[in-house]
Parts: C-alpha cells; structure tokens; sequence
C-alpha cells in the first residue's frame, strides 16, 4: 500500500502539469491567431512520441526498474517544459511551430513513460499484497488510480488558465517545471529502484507476441480514445469559443467534464458487477458500455443537423452523458489489460497497451482538427460515433477467460 500510495501521488503531481500544459499551448497559440489544423499539429508529436514511449518504456522498466522509468518520465517533462519556455514571440510561424512540436514530444515521451512505469507499479504492488494473503483488490485500485488522475487532469485544465493569465505563458512552464522536480524528488527517495525488474522481452518478436487479451483490447483502445479526442482536442473548444464562451467557460468546461469523468472511473467497480474469475462479467460489461457509449455523437450530430436551437448548451449537456459512458468504459479497460497482463513482464504488457491508447488519441487529434475544418463540429461527433462502432466490434471478440499467449 505504501508503494501504491507513492506512486499515485506522483503520478497526481505529473498529471496536473501534464493538464495545465495542454491547456496552456491550446489557449496561448489559439489567441495568436492559429488554425484549428495548427492547433491540431502542435499536437500530433505529443501522441505520436507516445507510442513508441509506451513499448521502450514498458521494456525499459522491465529490464531496469518501474521506479527508474518513472523519474526518467519526470525529468523529461522537466525539459519538454524548459523547452517550450524558450519560445519567443519575435520568431517567425514557421520556427515558432516547429520548436513547439519538437518541446511537445518530448512532453509526450514524458507522459508516456510516466503513465506506464505507473500502471505497471500497480499490478505489481496488487500481486505482492495477494501473495502476501491479501484480497484482490485489483478492479478498485486501477478505478480508484485511474479516475483520481483524471480528476487531476481536470484541475491541470482549470490551472493552465489561471497560470496563462497570473504568471504568462513562459512563467507558468517555469512553476510547474521547479514543481516537477519536487515530485521527483519524492520518488527517488520513497520507491525502491529495483521495483518491478524482472527479465526483459530478448527480440522484437518476443515483445509482441502478447496474449490474444491484451491484444483485442489494445485494438479497441485505439479506436476507443480516437473517438474521444476526435471532437475533445480541438473541435469543441473551438466550437465553444466560436459560439461566443470566453477562453474561462471553455477551459472552465473541460475541467469540469474531465474532473467528472475521473470521479465516474473511480466509482467505476460500483457499477460493474464483479465475476470470481475477474472476466467472466466484466468483458460482457465492456461490450454494453461500448455499444452504449456509441449512441450518444450521433444522436448528438443528428441533432445539430437538424437545426436544434441553442447547440453550444446542449452539445456539451450531451457530451456530459457522453463522459459517464467513457468513464465507465475507459476504467472496464483499464482493469481488463492488466487482468489479461502476466504478472512478470506487467510493464511490458502494460506499455504494448497503451502504445496502441497513444496511437488512438493521435488519429483523434488529427481528425479532430481535419474534421472540424471539414465539416464542424457535427463531422468531429460522426468521427466519434464510427470510431465507437468499430470499438464495440473488437470487444465482441475479447475473450471471457484467461486465454494462451498468441
């Protein structure tokens, strides 16, 4: 408990920054004056870094250490922000856009390699405690980690603005850069460095050859967070704003909504009946959320073009629905992959996963802002709908008991 304590309140530290920042470049470049597709690019190497970020980093704290990997993803957020920092307003767009990029990767590779080292310390503390006599507690602790650092995300948004308008852009990146380094701080004194070691995949063959489990949801992953970052990126916001809410409103709106959503994930494991064998109920619940959750966009879009008055009140009413469907969604999956994971090589199961999460919210991203200049908001919540569609058809074949590796 001690380990796991530790490392959530690390990774809670990280994902404030790591929320403050999205916001902090969305809303900064947005008053500059650029595009929605700009928007959307500044962007794109974030998640792009995140997926080969999740397959090293899951091998790398496999063969050196969860706890190591977890400082090394602090301190590149450190620099990513140091980075970005430099930008200066006497550069010209093309430069501008390019150094922030570049700082943005690196921010990426951070929060890549931070969220794996973490998922994994968690499957590794749980099968310490169930070999020490303890209860599995495994479904509550994912919940409880995964929707708090949500919840985290949402005051990270709330705090970009408030940092952007208090301190501007250069000062803010400062404070959460002087910010981080006490949280790692934290984590080199209170973890142990060998924590997780254990021996590492030997060739790229061995490093993919997952369970047919964590592959089948590693697929609906990408397609499950595609479906969100497809309108939450860039077109809502942009929406929003273009609708005539303040930069406050905007940001104000997706704070609460992801702080919302992280509360439902947490609360997760009191809506989903809990089976013995830890999927015989639970893969059947990821389906009907799945199918669920699908409904929403495109009752949304069907809305919007018929001509429903006063869209920037009930696109985000809807959108709230929208949220507790994902929550719930988002933290069935989240306990499934490591239900599936083995316990020996967690960190690497864990990365191949969210690899295939980093690979979703960056086609999301890039459709968000493709869409948008396309069609609007409306094509953004088809987007959205199609994505989900093809979700729900990949967990039709998740398998309800332990399978063989592939």
């Amino acid at each position: 408990m001690r380990n796991y304590a530790t490392v959530t309140a690390a990774y809670w530290g990280f994902t404030l920054t790591d929320g403050a920042l999205r916001m902090l470049v969305l809303l900064h470049f947005f008053q500059l004056g650029y595009s929605p597709f700009t928007l959307a690019f500044l962007f794109l190497l974030y998640e792009a870094a995140g997926v080969v970020a999740n397959l090293i980093g899951g091998w790398l704290a496999t063969r050196f250490g969860i706890a190591r990997m977890l400082a090394v993803g602090l301190s590149a957020q450190v620099s990513g922000f140091l980075l970005l920092s430099a930008v200066s307003p006497s550069w010209g767009a093309a430069l501008s856009v390019a150094w922030v990029v570049l700082a943005q990767g690196v921010c990426g590779v951070a929060k890549d390699l931070t969220k794996t080292a973490s998922k994994s310390a968690i499957k590794i503390t749980h099968d310490e405690a169930r070999r020490e006599g303890g209860e599995s507690q495994l479904f509550r602790w994912v919940a409880f980690f995964t929707g708090s650092k949500n919840a985290m995300k949402g005051l990270g948004f709330f705090l970009g603005g408030l940092l952007l308008e208090a301190l501007g852009f250069s000062g803010a990146l400062w404070a959460m850069a002087a910010a981080l380094l006490l949280v790692l701080a934290f984590v080199l004194l209170s973890l142990p460095p060998m924590m997780g070691k254990a021996r590492a995949s030997k060739s790229a063959k061995e490093l993919f050859a997952k369970n047919a489990g964590v592959n089948l949801l590693a697929a609906a992953r990408v397609f499950l967070f595609g479906a969100r970052d497809v309108w939450f990126v860039v077109g809502l916001p942009v929406f929003l704003y273009a609708s005539g809410w303040t930069f406050t409103m905007v940001g104000g709106f997706l704070a609460v909504w992801t702080i919302g959503y992280g509360i439902i994930q947490a609360a997760a494991p009191a809506v989903v009946r809990r089976s013995a064998d830890g999927l015989s109920t639970e893969v059947p619940a990821a389906r009907t959320w799945s199918l669920a959750l699908a409904l929403v966009p495109a009752i949304l879009a069907a809305m919007m073009l018929g001509g429903v008055p006063r869209a920037d009140l009930f696109v985000p009413i809807g959108l709230c629905v929208f949220g507790v469907l994902f929550a719930v969604n988002s933290s069935v999956h989240s306990y499934l992959v490591l239900a599936y994971a083995g316990s020996e090589k967690a960190a690497e199961d864990v990365g191949f996963y969210y690899a295939a999460n980093a690979a979703g919210r960056f086609m999301g991203t890039l459709l968000s802002g493709l869409l948008y200049m396309a069609g609007g908001l409306v094509a953004c919540l088809l987007g959205a709908a199609a994505m989900l569609v093809i979700c729900w058809l990949v967990t039709l074949a998740l398998p309800a008991r332990q399978p063989q590796p592939a």
